[in-house]
């Protein structure tokens, strides 16, 4: 069910720091949403997905973008939907 690149380490990009603080979460709460997802579909941005998830028991999206050559799964952004 998951892609190849699910396990892969996770980053996080400089514009989800700086919403951490807007968005009242944290790289701890990312992580757990992330490893909650319930699941996944391309964005509208090649190379992209978004992860369907919760948080606090409302719906998010988070914004990943796996980069390939070095293996890991960059994290964009997150949001409340």
């Amino acid at each position: 069910m998951w892609p190849e690149w699910w396990d892969w380490e996770l980053e996080f990009s400089s514009h989800v720091e700086m919403r951490m603080i807007d968005r009242d979460f944290t790289e701890i709460n990312l992580r757990v949403m992330y490893d909650r997802a319930k699941n996944y579909r391309q964005d509208y941005m090649a190379g992209r997905w978004v992860i369907e998830t919760k948080h606090r028991r409302q719906n998010w999206e988070i914004i990943v973008e796996p980069d390939f050559d070095e293996q890991k799964v960059v994290i964009i952004t997150a949001y409340k939907v």
